[in-house]
This record gives C-alpha cells, structure tokens and sequence, in this order.
C-alpha cells in the first residue's frame, strides 16, 4: 500500500505546484499566499509519503485529497484533477491493503 499511495502523493505534489504556478495569474490573490498554502500543500504531500503506513496517515490523504478538490474554487481545472486523485487515492488504498493481505496469506503458507 505504501508505494502505491507514496506514488500518488509525489504525482499529486508536482500538481499542486503546476497549479500554484496557474493560480499566480490570478490578480486577487498575492504571491505569498499562493505559495504558502501550495507549499504547505507540497510539504504535507511529502510527509504523508512517510506516514501511510502509521495511525491516521490515510485519514490525512483523505484530507488533502478534499483539498484538492476544493482548490478548484481558484483553480477549476483542478476539480478534474482533485477527483481524479481522489480516484487514484482510493485505488491505491483499497488495492494496497488487497496486496498486503495477500502478501501476509503467502508469507503464512511459506
């Protein structure tokens, strides 16, 4: 599970700053800000690629995934995107623990 999520998270890290990047064009919004949220956005990408496998770590990734979504209120490309992480979020949870089960029932045959 953890290679799956760490893959979505260090995809969806490179989008966030793509559409910092987008949201610079936007005359209501400072520079600073952009980049503060996308930064803590970036950085929260990076640590959860760390923490998946610890209490709460997917709740987190759920968090930012609903995030992500919201940011299409700057950015509406981004409510495609965000749903299409969303998306890429579930698969790799619910296909990761489907390998990690199989993995524990080999590793209990051997």
């Amino acid at each position: 599970m953890r290679t799956l999520c760490a893959s979505t998270l260090i995809g969806e890290f490179f989008v966030i700053g793509f559409a910092g990047l987008v949201a610079m064009k936007d005359p209501d919004l400072s520079m600073a800000t952009v980049w503060t949220v996308c930064g803590v956005a970036m950085v929260l990408c990076l640590l959860l690629c760390g923490m998946i496998t610890r209490p709460g770590g997917v709740q987190l990734g759920w968090a930012l995934q609903i995030a992500l979504i919201a940011s299409g209120f700057v950015v509406p490309v981004m409510f495609f995107l965000g749903a299409v992480f969303a998306a890429l979020w579930w698969a790799s949870v619910h296909y990761g623990r489907k390998v990690e089960e199989a993995k524990a029932r080999f590793a209990a045959q051997a």
